[in-house]
């Protein structure tokens, strides 16, 4: 986030410096709204002066060919802008999404939702085409169009009626998976890119499968991990769902399965995971995890909803870092091997680390959750405070023998409760209500951290990220 200038004479002054002309920039200040009123009324003006702005933002050199004073002129555009943005929709962020869904008739998933946003009103939110042109370069060189999806979500989000509309839609299985159920079925396994579903007796196994990035996630995995997830909890032949690594490719791990190293931070990195990436994942396939699939006609939550769950168990090998630290708090039962660690690196990557402020607390205590969160803190599974996160820690060389266990111990007596219980444990300590308003702020705060120069100066100086290749 950018610091505001004194006032509109400074501001004047550092356009001007940076070679915009008097007249453009006295005409472009002249049509910035300075308050709200009806929503036909504040649709032409805002979007008038949102379009001025990215019409005099595109005077000026492309941001890694800039001037300190071009630099600073495009930073005050954008944060005048940005300010404009968030004050339209305190006042019409429900008119907008009740135009964007038929009054909430229909489901529109957010990775859509915030283009036709960009459709409705011209300038609220970047076209696709322009967030293309932008994911064409470095994170340090990009402007951050996507800043404004998460000023925009943030806004729907906040709103308990259109965020918990928006929270349904994002727990609806996709149809990806609903096309794939009968072959499921039949054959008993789905292999994707990027995931499987296997099943094996009672319960449905998803594999994560990127190899050469020791199973990290980014743009190439989100889809058919989701995918993969819809398909093992709507599986009618089983009771019970795990998450498990693939084998890795790495010659540290050669052979070996190992849960994830959380985000690509190379792809991060050269600019090639999107924004809505952390968005789709929360509130989809995480949050999925946590809750189950919803039913189109039935609100989910805890009180008079319904859901579609299972029991998810999650298997850590080798290293949970980052993201897949994260899904063993959306779980409900963890097995690890007693060499094996997890670790939330958010301050070496300067991002918030998804849902894991809410939820991380719950099992080990605030303190711990914050050295975790902001100092780096390994968690060795095979300790005290390992064990408050695993549920169960064994040899290397005995995961399969306890996953059997584990899966006929949840299962031999049928889990005709589990759904009931999973759903008694969310009222109390994360009802759907309080999940929305963490994402109405995760959603902000996550679209500056990505944009921000402290994440390109953690990659650098963490990550070494300058020399490593996609």
């Amino acid at each position: 986030m950018t610091t505001a200038l004194t006032g509109p004479g400074a501001r004047m002054d550092v356009l001007r410096q940076a070679g915009l002309g008097a007249d453009v920039t006295q005409a472009w200040h002249a049509s910035m709204p300075h308050d709200t009123s009806d929503y036909a009324s504040d649709y032409t003006r805002f979007s008038r002066f949102w379009q001025a702005s990215e019409a005099l933002l595109g005077r000026l050199p492309v941001k890694r060919l800039r001037s300190a004073q071009e630099a600073a002129a495009a930073e005050e555009i954008k944060r005048v802008t940005r300010e404009s943005r968030s004050r339209f929709l305190k006042a019409h962020a429900e008119a907008v999404y009740d135009r964007l869904t038929s009054g909430q008739s229909r489901f529109v998933r957010l990775e859509k939702l915030v283009y036709d946003a960009a459709a409705l009103v011209p300038g609220l939110t970047p076209t696709a085409e322009q967030v293309a042109r932008e994911s064409q370069c470095a994170q340090r060189d990009k402007d951050g169009v996507e800043i404004d999806q998460g000023i925009f979500l943030q806004h729907v989000l906040a709103s308990p009626r259109c965020g918990h509309h928006l929270c349904h839609a994002m727990l609806l299985p996709r149809d990806e998976a609903l096309s794939r159920v009968a072959q499921l079925e039949r054959d008993g396994r789905i292999d994707l890119d990027r995931a499987s579903v296997v099943r094996e007796g009672k319960a449905s196994y998803v594999y994560l499968k990127n190899p050469r990035y020791l199973n990290a996630e980014d743009a190439s995995t989100i889809d058919d991990t989701e995918i993969a997830v819809d398909l093992a909890i709507l599986d009618p032949r089983t009771e019970i769902a795990v998450l498990r690594g693939d084998a890795v490719d790495h010659p540290k791990y050669q052979g070996r399965r190992v849960l994830g190293t959380g985000i690509n931070l190379t792809h991060l990195y050269y600019g090639k995971v999107p924004y809505l990436w952390y968005l789709q994942r929360e509130l989809g396939f995480v949050n999925k995890f946590y809750r189950g699939l919803a039913r189109p006609d039935i609100a989910p939550d805890e009180v008079l909803g319904d859901s579609i769950e299972k029991p998810w168990v999650a298997v850590v090998e080798a290293f949970a870092i980052g993201g897949h630290c994260q899904y063993l708090l959306a779980v409900d039962y963890v097995v690890a091997a007693d060499d094996a660690f997890l670790t939330l690196p958010a301050r070496k990557e300067g991002i918030i680390p998804g849902a894991a402020n809410l939820r991380l607390p719950r099992f080990t205590g605030d303190r711990i959750a914050r050295q975790a969160i902001m100092y780096q803190r390994r968690i060795e599974c095979d300790s005290a405070e390992g064990r408050l996160i695993c549920d169960e820690v064994v040899p290397q060389g005995q995961i399969d023998a306890a996953l059997a266990l584990i899966i006929d111990n949840f299962t031999n007596s049928g889990i005709v409760s589990a759904a009931s219980n999973r759903r008694a444990f969310r009222v109390a300590q994360e009802p759907l209500e309080v999940f929305r308003t963490y994402c109405a702020v995760y959603a902000r705060e996550q679209a500056y951290c990505h944009f921000s120069p402290g994440l390109i100066a953690n990659l650098e100086r963490y990550w070494n990220a300058q020399q490593r290749k996609l």
